[in-house]
């Protein structure tokens, strides 16, 4: 479906002007035509602003039925708590990866030293 020519039909069918649109959403009549004609893309922005003027909900601009399209299967959805611990654990492997780079580079007594010290702190 070509934006343009659903929004002529829906403006038409509201028995409404170009110039009534241009009073409404401040867009110059020339655009609209230019949207009209498949000249110019709108942005959302704009988009909405239109469906504003025609006193529509902006996914009628998109949809001809009378209710919202129904939802597409969608694979499984995370919640907000859910991504974060996965960011988390994806930092920690990260920074365990990175402390087993280190460790790799430096020889036994001072490997043996950071131990030391790793578990005076742990018990405290």
């Amino acid at each position: 479906m070509v934006i343009g020519k659903r929004l002529r039909q829906l403006r038409e069918a509201k028995s409404l002007s170009q110039g009534d649109i241009e009073k409404r959403t401040g867009l110059l009549r020339c655009y609209i035509s230019r949207v009209e004609n498949g000249h110019t893309v709108p942005s959302l922005e704009t988009l909405e602003k239109l469906a504003a003027a025609l006193q529509i909900p902006l996914y009628y601009l998109f949809y001809e039925g009378d209710a919202p399209p129904p939802l597409p299967n969608l694979s499984e959805r995370y919640s907000t708590e859910e991504l974060a611990r996965d960011n988390e654990q994806e930092e920690e492997l990260k920074f365990i990866e990175k402390v087993k780079q280190l460790l790799s580079r430096i020889n036994e007594r001072d490997r043996q030293l950071l131990l030391y010290v790793a578990q005076k702190l742990a018990s405290r």
